[in-house]
């Protein structure tokens, strides 16, 4: 029979400068561990405005840094970020703008990948920032997954969540279609990411 860590680890990296994406990345840790697949959260350092060096190698508190091995190793993985002017974070781009060695091994094909993002209102640029994270997952050669919209949260929320990747729009706490589209997402790489490699 095979245990939970037969199945490695869903990578659940993100970045948040004020814990709106921090708060989508537990509740997706929620769903792959329903799956009962370990779901290991990393962030990234917020990297300067004015030239690219990024905060020390420890963050102060919160979840630890995303290194290059803990991407690599990963048996499947979700990225997230805040909307900034309809795109990813400068510091969530930098880092993976770094995986280019990974790239040249293939580290990443065929692995299951999920998108997820926050902003301050509903046109705040959700839909073109879950897209922008796409790119560089599709030319690693991941598998990109949204959420279907067999999951019934989709058709009722009145703030986030979108069949390209779960979502919240900022101002209070999640809300519970919120939190039901973050856990049924994770779920789904989770299980997608146990039906890929036994195929293998």
């Amino acid at each position: 029979m095979q245990s939970r860590d037969d199945f490695g680890y869903i990578l659940i990296l993100y970045y948040s400068s004020h814990g709106h994406v921090k708060s989508l990345a537990e509740q997706i840790s929620i769903g792959v561990e329903s799956c009962e697949m370990e779901a290991r959260i990393r962030t990234v350092p917020r990297i300067s405005s004015v030239c690219e060096s990024t905060e020390s190698d420890i963050p102060d508190d919160g979840d630890i840094y995303c290194t290059i091995e803990d991407l690599k190793n990963c048996a499947g993985l979700m990225v997230g970020s805040p909307t900034r002017f309809g795109t990813m974070s400068a510091s969530l781009k930098y880092f993976l703008e770094s995986s280019s060695s990974l790239w040249l091994e293939g580290s990443l094909v065929d692995k299951p990948a999920g998108v997820f993002t926050s902003s301050s209102s509903f046109h705040g640029g959700q839909e073109s920032t879950l897209l922008s994270m796409m790119l560089p997952l599709l030319h690693h050669g991941m598998i990109i997954s949204g959420i279907p919209y067999t999951e019934g949260a989709l058709s009722r929320t009145k703030t986030g969540g979108s069949p390209y990747g779960s979502s919240h729009v900022e101002g209070s706490a999640l809300s519970e279609d919120e939190k039901k589209i973050c856990k049924a997402h994770g779920k789904r790489i989770a299980v997608l990411s146990k039906s890929l490699r036994n195929l293998k």
